[in-house]
């Protein structure tokens, strides 16, 4: 009997391991490489008065010659009601204002998060007043000189129709200003259902839905999928899933909207995150794989670095070498 429960919980996990495991065989298309749409998250120092006029200088060094478009610049963080205290970002006018001169083509946008219920105790997306303190702030972004407005609220649970509605609310107010709209969004389900059951026996939604994740591009400008904190064990299995990952989100992203599979430019050593796994290289090799399995041609779609102040220089060059050149 105990042999037999043995082979009822292996046999489906080592089936998974080695469909990833294929998904990662082959060599990726010469043609999947940047298109010029990269983004890269940058930390809290840029606008709370750490960061000098020659530390600009400096990131516009290490961008040139990059894929890197989009700036995602952390504002926040957004208070539990929706608002956005000046104090939180006191240079933020500084920051567009010598990015702009230092990277006249760089997109720059103001990145406002916060942790969200039922899931946390604190931002209350299902609440319409709090949804219009989002919007407010967002306005508030904007005033101060970036170029768009990203999101990153996790975690969202998928079928909750207070993130879609925040959306339906906020692209209207970035169209009008001629700003973008970006989300992080989390990784799509890799099995029918495994959100429900995720949620079900940790109270934790670690994925979306591949229909939720359709739902949630279709409202933006640009969607990126955090595509690190995976759990895989191996590189294999880690560029395999990074395969996976990029055909599922090809195939819910609408080709006029930004599509970007992040890369972790961070080490952690844990169970959620093997950093011997998940290397800059491992997540390149997948993500072209896919790319040219499902969508070789789709010129809106990049990768997105997390993130600067964790960034290594063995980061940058993989980046460089397996992406950009």
């Amino acid at each position: 009997m105990t042999g037999l429960v043995l082979a009822v919980l292996v046999t489906p996990v080592g089936a998974g391991a080695l469909a990833l495991r294929l998904q990662y065989a082959g060599e990726p298309s010469a043609e999947a490489r940047t298109r010029g749409k990269d983004a890269a998250w940058l930390g809290h120092a840029w606008v709370d008065g750490r960061k000098s006029d020659a530390d600009v200088v400096a990131l516009a060094q290490r961008l040139s010659g990059t894929g890197v478009r989009d700036l995602y610049v952390h504002t926040g963080p957004l208070e539990h009601d929706g608002s956005l205290p000046p104090a939180v970002h006191p240079k933020a006018r500084w920051f567009t204002e010598a990015a702009h001169r230092a990277m006249p083509g760089i997109r720059l946008q103001g990145w406002l998060g916060d942790e969200v219920k039922p899931e946390k105790d604190a931002l209350d997306l299902e609440d319409a007043p709090t949804r219009d303190r989002v919007t407010a702030s967002a306005r508030q972004v904007l005033d101060l000189g970036f170029d768009g407005v990203h999101f990153d609220m996790e975690p969202i649970r998928p079928g909750s129709e207070g993130w879609l509605a925040l959306l339906d609310q906020v692209r209207p107010v970035t169209a009008g200003r001629g700003a973008k709209l970006s989300v992080a969004a989390p990784q799509i389900d890799p099995l029918p259902y495994q959100h429900n059951l995720g949620i079900l026996f940790t109270g934790h939604g670690k994925w979306w839905d591949q229909a939720y994740f359709g739902e949630t591009a279709r409202r933006v400008d640009q969607i990126a999928v955090m595509t690190y904190d995976s759990s895989m064990p191996t590189e294999s299995l880690y560029g395999g899933y990074n395969a996976y990952q990029t055909e599922l989100a090809l195939e819910a992203t609408p080709e006029g909207v930004d599509l970007l599979m992040g890369l972790p430019f961070y080490w952690d050593d844990k169970w959620g995150h093997w950093g011997h796994a998940e290397t800059v290289d491992a997540g390149i090799r997948g993500i072209r794989l896919g790319l040219g399995r499902y969508d070789l041609g789709r010129r809106n779609f990049g990768v997105g670095l997390y993130v600067d102040f964790a960034a290594t220089e063995q980061n940058w060059a993989d980046y460089r070498s397996g992406w950009v050149r």
